[in-house]
């Protein structure tokens, strides 16, 4: 019905969830320049998280669609399922889901909302969840060139592409889980949603895709039609002169604060990007997020009175083991500043991902959240070989007898890969014991589950790697509850500007070395061709969940 004169007519929050929101980077201005123009994925969750108690608010519909990230889906879920729970109405529409792609993940979030639209000409890809790996060690050989690493254990298999041509017996079992949980947990989702049977669902996706009438006979859509049908039936449910309002442009209304008092907040710290030495910096490769950058956010808020609990949001698949120590070290010491850590874990939050978040009072995960990982492998790759084909001769000096253990000119000797093994072992070991710490458990129970191993977030809860499924919202919920907070209290961004950083940001004066062989794999293997050493990584093997 209309609103009445002089009163503020009702809002219905609009989405388009066809891509993943941007998250601007205040440290990079390249990142902020791409990401103007795009909807913004923190107004966006906190939309919908509190946006359902405000009375002007009367529903919520979103387009969707396209390849998602699991974890990114399911933070989003998380908030519309929030919003859902109102009981006001909320609608999904898309023009197809997957067209030969799958986009399991877009067709999970939108079963999410309370009603599903797709065009008469779409699709529903609903396919299930598959992992592939590509082993280039094939064309290594052909080249000439040999990779010599030490991993440990089993389960270390970042290098594996480079060191073999198929999968090995862990390698093939741990993909198979992670595969699994991630479907399982889409299956459960989607039964619920849609209320139809585990049995049932797992049987669509096996004989789909289907067209948008199959999909409709199937139970898996509720009606077909185009986006100004599906926003015509909108308006029908809600108010004919609802105005549409993009969901990060809501705000809550605030109480106005007494002159000169400040309230006390929680800190977000954020860690995402391959962890490196030195300054966070955007690189050919992909974003570096530095220790340097990272231990001065969580020694700002360590330091400020006013804030009174953490968040540490990680969303990096591992790097450099001496930088995540590093950073360790600083979450260790704001605990030990009387202020509660709590772990939010992104996409991804594994080896020295979960390195920095094992210290941690709580962690909070996301089902499909690839994490653990406890393991650590380094090496180099040898290129004699290619030299010799490429007719280049390569002329050295040394003075000491492993000055140039770390040449890719040449392989490891005999007692070079023993030197290396043990450093490999004591980095494994630190890893370990700096788990069983932060977990408050015995060495031979993380030992038992680490060995390399990743794992889901969902079955990271069931052996005890973290301490609750959820997202963003909910750390932060948990860390206001721990600090003693009111459920309102704010959420500032810990940052710290002194002379030094400024002059980081115009000079880096690390050794470029170790931030490009911390990249392993991947820039790395250009480093070592370059003849530059590489350090021991605690990362993750590159897994895409389809």
């Amino acid at each position: 019905m209309p609103a009445l004169p002089g009163r503020r007519p009702p809002l219905l929050l609009e989405l388009d969830l066809t891509e993943v929101p941007a998250v601007p980077d205040p440290d990079d201005p390249i990142a902020r320049l791409r990401a103007r123009g795009r909807h913004q994925l923190r107004p966006i969750l906190r939309a919908l998280h509190e946006a359902a108690a405000d009375r002007h608010v009367v529903g919520l519909i979103a387009k969707v669609g396209g390849a998602l990230p699991w974890a990114a889906m399911q933070e989003l879920r998380l908030g519309v399922r929030a919003f859902a729970a109102s009981g006001k109405p909320t609608l999904a529409w898309a023009e197809s889901f997957g067209e030969g792609s799958g986009d399991t993940a877009a067709y999970v979030l939108a079963t999410g909302f309370d009603q599903i639209w797709l065009q008469p000409g779409g699709g529903l890809g609903l396919l299930g969840v598959g992992v592939e790996t590509t082993f280039v060690r094939g064309a290594l050989d052909q080249l000439g060139i040999e990779p010599q690493f030490e991993q440990r254990h089993e389960f270390k298999n970042a290098a594996d592409q480079f060191l073999r041509t198929e999968f090995t017996d862990a390698h093939r079992l741990a993909l198979d889980r992670l595969a699994e949980s991630v479907f399982t947990e889409a299956v459960a989702a989607i039964a619920e949603g849609r209320e139809m049977e585990a049995a049932r669902v797992r049987e669509l996706a096996d004989t789909g895709p289907r067209t948008a009438a199959e999909a409709s006979d199937a139970g898996l859509v509720d009606h077909l039609g185009y986006q100004d049908e599906a926003y015509a039936a909108m308006r029908s449910r809600v108010s004919t002169d609802a105005q549409l309002l993009f969901a990060d442009r809501w705000r809550p209304k605030r109480h106005p604060r007494l002159p000169g008092r400040r309230r006390g907040h929680v800190a977000l710290v954020e860690v995402r990007g391959t962890i490196v030495s030195g300054r966070t910096r955007r690189t050919p490769m992909g974003r570096q997020v530095g220790s340097d950058s990272v231990g001065s956010a969580l020694r700002a808020a360590a330091k400020d009175e006013h804030v009174h609990a953490v968040v540490l949001h990680v969303d990096s698949p591992g790097g450099s083991a001496v930088a995540s120590d590093t950073i360790w070290r600083e979450v260790c010491r704001v605990r030990a500043a009387g202020k509660p850590v709590v772990v939010s874990m992104g996409q991804a939050a594994a080896s020295g991902g979960y390195f920095i978040a094992c210290p941690a009072d709580v962690i909070v995960a996301l089902p499909s959240t690839l994490t653990g990982s406890i393991g650590v492998f380094g090496g180099k790759m040898v290129v004699r070989k290619l030299l010799d084909r490429l007719g280049l001769n390569t002329g050295a000096i040394s003075h000491g007898a492993r000055s140039l253990m770390f040449s890719s000119r040449q392989g490891f000797s005999d007692d070079e890969r023993e030197r290396l093994a043990v450093t490999i072992d004591a980095i494994y070991d630190d890893f370990v014991a700096k788990v069983a710490r932060g977990r408050h458990r015995p060495v031979a129970d993380i030992e038992a589950i680490a060995r390399g191993r990743v794992w889901t977030g969902s079955d990271a809860l069931g052996i005890g790697l973290v301490d609750e499924l959820g997202g963003l919202h909910d750390a932060i919920r948990i860390a206001r509850a721990r600090a003693s907070l009111s459920a309102d209290a704010p959420v500032s961004r810990a940052v710290h500007v002194s002379l030094l950083a400024r002059l980081g940001q115009a000079k880096n004066t690390e050794d470029p070395r170790a931030s490009m062989s911390a990249m392993l794999p991947g820039l790395s293997d250009i480093a070592t061709v370059l003849g530059l050493p590489a350090a021991s990584a605690l990362r993750m093997p590159s897994i895409t969940l389809r």
